[in-house]
């Protein structure tokens, strides 16, 4: 028997599914057009009027949103609503300092409330259980999300944050938590305190793991369920659409369920922009559908996966998305955190000691990712003097933990020992399996 928290929402018939779509993607596209000016921009330069939309099948005819345009028109260019409406503001971070920023009426936390109740209670979540949020909270949406869907099902929720792994250990055991909240590489690391302490997965009272913000092999997966003692759960999400709770794995364990009555899912060709057909590997593309303060159109996530249409053993309607696969761009998801190249180069560029040339190596050991930074030194500044380059790789390391907010290793090269591309440089050599 599979738990499913809302019923009639996540085992709708396909017919009045798709009904239910075109009638609040057209009521969408509408506002947008009326009230957005950059969307009235954009509609009238792809010469589409919300006339022109009169189902769901209509939705290819609209442009895209790039991540690009939340910049163009940052802080609040996008919200279709008046700031007296907008009740909270979360954020990510981007290339540039600007951050991309994410408004929400008091209906937007309600179905924010209501789709992360559904990913956690498809987990098999009641009001009965209590929950442990390690995700952090902040203007990152994890920990807020995961705390409202907690909160929507009844569940007594614990908003633990994250860090401090000894207190965390130390609330496990004592609050009795049932159900935790957490990058799947901070499971592992509660895991190896707990096994350097003595503490056994019998001390815990957990039973289940909703994990996501960064990608996550099936090996890493048993391992934390022999680990922890927990049935594991992914889940996927993005700020710009909602925050965690866009698409979730139920007990089936065949693909992340996405919830369609409020976000609209295409897999099209990241060359083209063309619609793939079922199956094939794209970039996933999102349309908010009830979103109030920032309705987003066809946003293109960068991320790469296929979309499931076979039913599922659970009972769901809804389409699949099969286990995302990546990036289409140059972004890296380390620990949970997105990092891009050009932030470690925006670093690099004010730093004398070291030239402007640079690869990031990523690996994973041990199921935690690791990320070194190969800088070269300068012609001026190149050294044999082991204390002067462990001094000089301090330094960097430190400038750029402060943008990252994640630990790096530096290394420093000698000058012109970083290879030479004529073409795009490859700056981002990725040595996780990532695709198991």
């Amino acid at each position: 028997m599979y738990n499913i928290y809302n019923p009639e929402a996540e085992t709708m018939p396909l017919d009045k599914l798709r009904a239910l779509q075109s009638e609040r993607l057209i009521e969408t596209v509408k506002r947008v057009y009326e009230k957005v000016p950059a969307y009235k921009k954009k509609f009238d330069e792809a010469g589409v009027k919300p006339e022109d939309i009169k189902s769901i099948d209509d939705l290819h005819k609209l442009p895209f949103t790039y991540k690009q345009d939340l910049r163009d028109n940052y802080p609040y260019g996008l919200f279709a609503v008046p700031m007296e409406d907008i009740v909270r503001i979360h954020a990510s971070s981007g290339t540039t300092g600007k951050q991309t920023v994410v408004g929400y009426t008091r209906n937007d936390l309600k179905i924010w409330g209501e789709v992360m109740a559904r990913t956690i209670g498809a987990g098999g979540v009641t009001k009965k259980d209590i929950g442990h949020i390690s995700y952090g909270y902040g203007l990152f949406t994890g920990g807020l999300g995961g705390h409202i869907g907690s909160e929507t099902i009844g569940c007594t929720t614990i908003p633990a944050s994250t860090g401090n792994t000894a207190r965390q250990v130390t609330i496990l055991q004592d609050f009795k938590p049932t159900f935790i909240l957490c990058t799947p590489s901070y499971a592992l690391t509660i895991a190896e305190y707990m096994a350097e302490h003595g503490i056994t997965k019998e001390n815990l009272s957990l039973k289940y793991g909703f994990f996501g913000a960064e990608p996550w092999t099936r090996g890493m997966q048993q391992e934390i369920e022999s680990r922890l003692g927990i049935e594991c759960f992914d889940i996927y999400g993005l700020s710009e659409i909602i925050g965690p709770g866009v698409a979730y794995e139920c007990q089936a364990h065949s693909g992340l369920h996405v919830n369609e009555d409020h976000f609209v899912l295409e897999i099209i060709d990241p060359n083209t922009g063309e619609v793939l057909p079922d199956g094939e590997k794209g970039e996933v593309v999102f349309t908010c559908i009830t979103k109030e303060a920032l309705p987003l159109i066809r946003y293109r996530t960068h991320d790469v996966g296929y979309k499931i249409t076979e039913p599922c053993a659970c009972g769901r309607t809804s389409v699949r998305i099969g286990k995302l696969l990546g990036r289409s761009d140059d972004m890296l998801i380390i620990r949970g955190v997105n990092v891009f190249p050009s932030q470690i180069e925006g670093v690099l560029v004010t730093l004398d000691e070291v030239a402007p040339h640079y690869q990031l190596i990523v690996d994973r050991i041990d199921n935690k990712d690791k990320l070194t930074v190969l800088v070269e030194m300068t012609e001026e500044n190149f050294t044999d003097e082991v204390r002067k380059i462990e001094a000089m790789a301090a330094k960097i390391r430190k400038e750029i933990e402060n943008v990252l907010g994640i630990s790096v290793n530096v290394r420093l090269v000698a000058p012109k020992t970083i290879t030479r591309f004529e073409g795009k440089a490859v700056r981002v050599i990725d040595n996780r399996k990532l695709h198991d």
